[in-house]
């Protein structure tokens, strides 16, 4: 059964916390922009990044009381820079839906997408000065490596000769970093000491790299109801993720397929084609290794607290067993 914030005291009431603080934090005297800047916050959203925040605090300070002020800022600015990259990526992939409800871009425009998601990690940014220099910097270099990974992924589109080396980096930076950053934080605005804090960021990093393959799986074998946007995107805009580069290694038929968009007919039966090679099994045992290493990281800290690890262990088991 997944874990739920009721499995972790007092979670639940420190995400209701986290959710008035995203929205006061998005607010603004013009009515539009905080209308499209809150757009993604009522939809189905987990709050992965800001959870991980939340959580490393507990991790580092018990669970006799709630969560600092200091964490539920860091999450927040953590979870607003997750949103920010959304709206960019959504009008780079001119994507028509996010969360299931309508993407910015697509009820708006392009350029109200990229201003609003502009102004989310402007928010982010203030936030995390309002928590110091150190953890501003980290922000800062953070939205850096999600830019680097964004564009290592688009210098291979429609690359049939995409390797693991290329996809690795560019997950490391567009999903891993901001894991590993959330998780740090937590334990920066907790005070932890520094090996307990590269502990953190240790399992956030191999936690990111986990999800995304999860999610690059998902992507050719779950429905667009459950994903919240269209299945097999990945194939139509040309992002060969680890279970293709996998299937192309063994198919010269689908290296022949691939290499430009699939049209609608096409594009189940190649789904299909990656399914049935195995690949999509051989990239969650890479997910699944990634996960082990995840809480090896945590068992290695002593003074973190156990029932928290334990919690997160769980939640990493969750993560990867997902199928959505």
């Amino acid at each position: 059964m997944p874990v739920t914030p009721a499995d972790l005291e007092p979670l639940a009431e420190d995400l209701e916390r986290l959710d008035t603080a995203l929205r006061g934090a998005v607010d603004h005297q013009d009515r539009f922009l905080a209308e499209v800047g809150s757009h993604l916050l009522s939809g189905s959203g987990k709050r992965v990044r800001s959870t991980l925040t939340i959580v490393a605090s507990y991790a580092v300070r018990g669970l006799d009381r709630p969560a600092s002020e200091q964490a539920i800022t860091g999450g927040c600015a953590c979870e607003l820079v997750h949103m920010g990259s959304l709206y960019h990526d959504d009008v780079i992939d001119e994507a028509q839906t996010r969360r299931g409800v309508p993407s910015v871009n697509a009820r708006w425009s392009n350029i109200v997408a990229i201003l609003a998601g502009d102004y989310l990690l402007a928010r982010a940014s203030s936030l995390a000065a309002s928590l110091g220099a150190d953890v501003a910097a980290l922000l800062a270099a953070t939205i850096a490596e999600l830019c680097r990974g964004e564009v290592r992924e688009l210098q291979h589109l429609f690359d049939v000769e995409r390797d693991e080396e290329e996809y690795y980096s560019s997950i490391e930076g567009k999903t891993s970093s901001l894991f590993a950053t959330s998780c740090r934080v937590g334990g920066m605005v907790s005070t932890a000491p520094a090996p307990t804090t590269d502990a953190l960021e240790r399992f956030g990093r191999h936690l990111g790299m986990c999800f995304q393959i999860v999610d690059d799986c998902l992507d050719l074998t779950s429905t667009d109801q459950a994903l919240g946007k269209p299945a097999g995107q990945d194939l139509v805009e040309g992002i060969y993720t680890l279970p293709v580069i996998y299937a192309l290694r063994e198919s010269p038929e689908l290296r022949a397929a691939l290499g430009r968009p699939p049209t609608p007919d096409t594009l189940g039966e190649l789904r299909n084609q990656v399914i049935a090679s195995g690949a999509v099994d051989a990239a969650r045992s890479v997910a699944i290794d990634h996960a082990t290493k995840a809480t090896e990281a945590l068992r290695g800290a002593d003074s973190l607290d156990p029932g928290v690890v334990a919690w997160l262990s769980a939640y990493t088991e969750g993560l990867v067993s997902r199928d959505r």
